[in-house]
Parts: C-alpha cells; structure tokens; sequence
C-alpha cells in the first residue's frame, strides 16, 4: 500500500499541471464516495455535509459559504461527470501547453471557474425563470475551468486541427463554436446551472487569451494568490520585477544640451547653403554673427 501512495506522488509530482488537476479532482471524488459509503453504512446521509463544498445559487448562503466558489470546481456529482471532465481536461490540457505555461494553465483553471460560479448565481438572481430554485440549487463540477481551458486555446489557435474518433479532423474554432451554442440552447433544461456556468468559463478563456495578446495576464494575480497559500515563495521572488533606480537629472540635461546642439548645426548647415548660394553681403548680422560664433567653437 505504501508502495502504491509514493507512485502516486510520484506521478503526481513528475505530471505536468493538467495532469496534477485530474490527479486533485480524482482524488476528492474518492474520498467523497468512500464517506458517502461510510455514512450510508450508518444509515446517514452525506449530502447536507457535502453542500458545504457546493456553490449555492443564493447569495445569503454564499455569504456563510464563501470558499465554495473555489471547492465546487473540484466536486463531482458520480463517475461520469468527474470521467467527462477530466478526459476533457487531459486533452485540452496538454494542448494547452503547447501555447501558453503550466501557471497560465493553473491561474486559468482557477479563473475560469470562478467567472463561471459567478455568471451562475447572477443568472439564478437576475431571472425570473430561476427563482423558484434558488434556495434548493448548488453547483459543483469542474466543466466551467475545463471550457475556459478549451476556449483560450480555440482563440489562440482557431484554424488548429483536432482528429475526433468517428468524425474525423476538426478546426477549433468550430469546436468552440458548438460548445458555445450548446449552452447556450440548454439554458433552460433541467441542467440550467451548469450549462451557465460553462458559457462564464467559455467567456473566462477568450478574456484570458484576448487580454495575454495585448500582453496583460489576468490570472496573474491568480497564482500569486496560489503561490501564497501553498508557500511557494520561490516562484514568488521568480515573478517579481527587478527594482530599478532611474535617475532623471542628468539625463535631462544631457537630452537639452543634445537638442540644442542639433539646432545650432542645422543652423550653421542652412547659412553656409545661403552663403554658397547669395554671397557673404545676403547674410544678416545675426546670421554673420552666429556663423563667427560657430567658427569659434
């Protein structure tokens, strides 16, 4: 058994990020089913603990539950939810990383899934048509990270080609376009929560891709959250800028003198043209007395 634990580790620790999420996210479905079991066995019911790590669609509740809309992401209601996610996840996982960093893929993880928590309990506030449900309704899952994960790479590479088993090579950009407006057409089955949240970590990826091309990394803030809570405080100095002296004094100067210094050769350059051109008598006195002055120099 303790051979077992150390592979895992072990694996666990050699994995790339996509890879240490899938490894989190199993782990946390196993040891929610073996309480679940446990509890069962006693005749009690694990789902009032369990809603502890869920995303309420109320705002009071959210209020005493704050963390869930960081827990939820790693919840799965049975095998075939957490299978989907994390076959997902592995695939666009690693085609992640092909474009972007293994902490572009942690911050974005955590990013998208919080836009999609939160596009979920505003949607369950703002319509009508979810009000009843409110009060009863949580969210749990990591397809919203998942569909952020999808989208920035569909956005970074759209013309890039995925092989699908019976049905072939597939551009992203048309993948993305049928996850997009799939949600969007499941808004109201019986899934609703879930289909919102993934149009937030689909509109979480295409922010993440968009803003990094203009050279902003909106998850940044992210890992440093990350990097603290964890202790890693060496990919904390790694990331922070070098502190830079500037002194402006001196280089002012030296601007001012140049500047002028130019203006006074462009000067001299245009009397000695008009003097080539009309003779010593055309020059002015100030034209005369600056051309003596320049011979001087």
């Amino acid at each position: 058994m303790g051979n077992i634990i150390s592979e895992i580790q072990n694996r666990y620790r050699q994995g790339d990020t996509s890879l240490r999420f899938i490894f989190i996210n199993v782990g946390v479905f196993l040891v929610t089913a073996l309480v679940s079991i446990a509890l069962a066995l006693f005749n009690l019911n694990g789902a009032g603990i369990f809603r502890w790590l869920e995303l309420p669609a109320s705002i009071i509740w959210l209020c005493y539950q704050p963390w869930t809309l960081i827990t939820y992401m790693f919840m799965h209601a049975n095998l075939m939810h957490l299978l989907f996610n994390i076959l997902w996840l592995y695939c666009f996982g690693r085609l992640f990383l092909l474009f972007f960093s293994a902490r572009h893929l942690r911050g974005l993880y955590f990013f998208g899934g919080i836009v999609g928590g939160l596009f979920y309990i505003l949607a369950y506030n703002i319509f009508p048509y979810f009000k009843d449900s409110i009060d009863y309704s949580y969210l749990l899952g990591a397809s919203a990270s998942v569909l952020a994960v999808s989208i920035a790479v569909a956005v970074k590479s759209p013309e890039y080609k995925v092989n699908f088993m019976f049905i072939g090579t597939v551009r992203l950009k048309y993948i993305a376009l049928i996850l997009v407006v799939t949600d969007l057409m499941m808004i109201t089955s019986g899934n609703a929560g879930g289909h919102i949240s993934h149009l937030g970590g689909a509109l979480g990826g295409w922010l993440f891709t968009s803003q990094l091309q203009k050279g902003r990394d909106i998850t940044a803030w992210i890992n440093k959250c990350v990097d603290i809570c964890t202790g890693n405080w060496t990919s904390l100095r790694a990331n922070r800028k070098p502190k830079m002296k500037v002194h402006y004094g001196k280089h002012r100067q030296n601007s001012h003198h140049n500047t002028k210094k130019k203006q006074q050769n462009d000067e001299t350059d245009r009397i000695l043209d008009k003097l080539k051109q009309s003779g010593y008598e055309s020059l002015t006195d100030e034209e005369k007395k600056h051309l003596f002055n320049a011979g001087k120099k």
